[in-house]
């Protein structure tokens, strides 16, 4: 359980972690962020990449560039904040990686499978301490944002796929 210095530590990198989204939205990209925290540091940052490689999401991001700074491939002893409930790809890697505690913001009842659908760590080896809905509302609405925009504004079929599958808890 979080204390109220912990919520507010919480806070501080989700908000880092949409600081990484906004990035992302404004490279066209689908806006997540994620944000790799060690002994209270961030020590790397990402945004989803553009639609051209699957495997850009932040957080596939975020745990490469931690695991070059810390030259390991085991982040045992981060957690990572991210801004949208994790995919199944990016929870198996979260897994792999060992990483000790998953922050995230905004449920996402389509293709979360961290407590959507999969559930990836129930069969995982490593299963990390999970608490969703940091900064729920904000996160939540900067996806909910880009998407209305994508389906008002131009109409590039990838995103008009993405946009109908995307859904959000309320």
């Amino acid at each position: 359980m979080l204390n109220v210095r912990d919520k507010n530590s919480a806070s501080h990198f989700m908000t880092l972690a949409l600081k990484e989204a906004k990035k992302a939205e404004a490279r066209e990209a689908v806006p997540v962020g994620a944000v790799v925290v060690r002994n209270g540091e961030a020590i790397s940052a990402a945004g989803n990449e553009t639609l051209d490689d699957p495997t850009a999401h932040a957080e596939i991001l975020a745990i490469r560039g931690a695991c070059l700074y810390l030259k390991t491939p085991v982040l045992c002893d981060c957690d990572i904040y991210v801004t949208l409930e994790p995919c199944a790809m990016c929870a198996q890697a979260i897994s792999l990686a060992r990483i000790r505690r998953l922050y995230f913001g905004a449920y996402d009842i389509k293709y979360g499978a961290v407590e959507q659908k999969l559930r990836v760590f129930d069969f995982a080896l490593w299963k990390p301490e999970i608490v969703g809905g940091i900064l729920e509302t904000p996160c939540a609405r900067v996806l909910q944002d880009f998407f209305e925009k994508k389906r008002t504004g131009e109409k590039d079929a990838k995103t008009i796929c993405l946009a109908k599958e995307f859904v959000l808890r309320r």
